[in-house]
């Protein structure tokens, strides 16, 4: 069994990561933003009286994997040093991918799935006036290099069965 670092003595704790050198690192993340007709009729319309959806989602994706620490209460604040957001509109809706990088003494995983989750977020809430029933679904990272644990890629299972195709080529 894989032990818990955020808990010591059954309460909640930062790990210390003093000691830990600053090595490269970056992760991949991807959410979907699923698109009732009504959604997907207006962002491709570019109706939405707040402006283009997309671009709106990437800047605030950007801006949510520097303010990681803010939301996720135990995370590191750590430098990130590149990061990219890109939105696609895909068949079922708008898949939504992340890459961040810094050089740290811990991972950049949380940051790059804030970023996803914040752009997506933010695809809801540009279109919401045309419809409620726009979903986020799909979280998920994709793969990380660098640090201790060494590399991860994500197998290819779809978590919906239905939205584009999670296992879409990493840009």
């Amino acid at each position: 069994m894989t032990k818990l670092t955020h808990f010591r003595g059954g309460q909640p704790q930062m790990v210390d990561v003093t000691a830990k050198a600053p090595t490269p690192r970056e992760a991949t993340a991807e959410a979907w933003v699923r698109l009732p007709p009504g959604a997907r009729a207006a962002l491709e319309a570019g109706t939405s009286p707040k402006g283009d959806p997309l671009v709106v989602a990437r800047l605030a994706g950007l801006a949510g994997s520097k303010r990681t620490a803010d939301l996720v209460l135990l995370c590191h604040p750590i430098p990130v040093t590149g990061a990219e957001v890109q939105l696609t509109l895909e068949p079922g809706g708008v898949r939504v991918w992340a890459r961040v990088h810094t050089t740290a003494p811990t991972g950049v995983e949380m940051e790059a799935l804030t970023a996803v989750t914040v752009a997506a977020l933010n695809v809801y809430d540009m279109l919401k006036a045309a419809s409620k029933a726009i979903e986020i679904t799909g979280v998920r990272l994709l793969s990380k290099s660098g640090g201790k644990s060494g590399p991860y890629r994500a197998g290819t299972a779809d978590p919906t069965g239905e939205v584009g195709t999670p296992d879409a080529p990493v840009p």
